[in-house]
């Protein structure tokens, strides 16, 4: 990419950056200016507009299909991929109608997709089991090709192979935008709470050589699940964290679930539903079951399971280097009331904020996020760290689907 130099300096640009998390709840849409800051170093960024597109039941469904334990086929993969990508596409129109803004006005799209396997470290698998060797994977859909056919505007997508390709977690992948947004007057601990935890730490006056981030373990993810068990299907998550509300927390469910390997795990780690997804909240029910739980005991025990993990991963990997100044919460988790109540239990007595306290919206961060790793990789540059992921190298991030009047920037 060329921007930067004498001839194609860098400039305010138009971006969208969309994103589907692990509870496929909804695509998340974010249109933002970004600019960079006179320093040159940091990134002024503008929320225009944003909006979250609930999908098709009948299409989320297909979607967890393709989740582990299952395994789909080449072909429905497939056709999940371009069905994605056309909805995707769809989200992107509607969102620029509602603002007024003409999708010849806007400059790039950054598309994370719909993850539907992460593995970084895979086990032996049948395919690998007959003379090859397993190799770390990760799959996201949602067609960039067709995003960018749809709209006409250039999209970027497929961000997490490149850092997997150097040996990289391919996650998280917010720290990098963590610190061009937020910088580091400030010691910050930043806790997404979507279907998994993930943190940001953020050290004062250490500039980005000072990040490093990973998955403190499930969020939304089990509680998600218990609550769709609890209700027969009628709910898809604990609205409100009411039913844990109403529920005990049993210490022996609890200790249980605390030993999981996983927690333990030195960082640069990440997870997923390949580890914490439905085979492992219907184990975790069926132990709750057997000791006697009711649904809101088992949804209070799993409540807890996600304030403790955060908390634990504090104290055992960011606390003893990184005194910390604040914590900022984002994610669907930071609308739980009763999770939040727990966390800040947890952790006092850290202050517990938000980052809507600091003007970034908290629903469209995730979004906003691949919008400005999309913006950094239409410049040439990387996205993510070593010490976020643990690759060997920083990468810049994606594939590129050309829009209508394609030129590097």
């Amino acid at each position: 990419m060329t921007a930067g130099d004498e001839q194609h300096p860098e400039r305010e640009r138009l971006v969208v950056g969309l994103m589907s998390g692990t509870s496929v709840d909804a695509i998340d849409a974010a249109l933002v200016r970004i600019a960079p800051t006179a320093g040159g170093d940091r990134r002024r960024v503008e929320l225009i507009a944003q909006s979250a597109t609930p999908f098709d039941p009948a299409l989320r469904a297909a979607i967890f299909d393709l989740f582990p334990p299952n395994t789909g086929t080449i072909a429905r993969l497939a056709q999940l991929d371009a069905l994605l990508g056309e909805a995707f596409a769809a989200a992107t129109l509607d969102l620029l109608a509602g603002a007024g803004i003409a999708p010849e006005a806007v400059d790039l799209i950054g598309s994370h997709g719909q993850t539907v396997y992460h593995a970084p470290h895979a086990p032996q698998s049948p395919a690998s089991g007959a003379g090859l060797s397993s190799a770390p994977v990760t799959v996201q859909i949602g067609a960039g090709a067709i995003i960018a056919a749809r709209t006409g505007i250039t999209t970027i997508h497929n961000f997490r192979s490149a850092d997997l390709a150097l040996g990289g977690e391919g996650a998280p992948l917010v720290p990098y935008v963590d610190y061009l947004i937020f910088g580091d007057e400030e010691s910050l601990a930043i806790q997404n709470i979507g279907g998994i935890g993930n943190v940001t730490v953020i050290a004062r006056g250490r500039g980005a050589a000072g990040l490093f981030a990973f998955d403190t373990g499930p969020g939304n993810m089990l509680i998600d699940a218990l609550a769709v068990a609890a209700s027969g299907g009628a709910r898809q998550y604990d609205d409100e964290g009411a039913l844990a509300a109403n529920g005990t927390v049993s210490t022996p469910l609890l200790d249980d679930a605390l030993e999981d390997g996983y927690f333990a795990r030195q960082p640069p780690k990440s997870t997923g539903r390949e580890e914490f997804g439905l085979p492992y909240a219907a184990e975790f029910r069926a132990k709750g079951l057997s000791l006697g739980l009711s649904d809101a005991d088992l949804l209070a025990t799993a409540t807890a399971l996600t304030a403790r993990t955060i908390a634990d991963a504090y104290r055992r990997f960011i606390l003893p280097t990184t005194p910390l100044d604040a914590v900022l919460l984002c994610g669907g988790g930071a609308r739980n009331p009763t999770l939040r109540r727990m966390l800040v239990a947890e952790l006092v007595p850290l202050p517990v904020g938000s980052v809507e306290e600091r003007g970034l919206s908290a629903d469209a961060k995730e979004a906003i996020a691949f919008a400005v790793l999309a913006y950094e990789t239409a410049h040439g540059r990387p996205g993510t760290l070593p010490a976020t992921t643990g690759a060997s190298r920083p990468a810049v991030l994606g594939s590129i689907a050309p829009g209508l009047g394609f030129r590097l920037w």
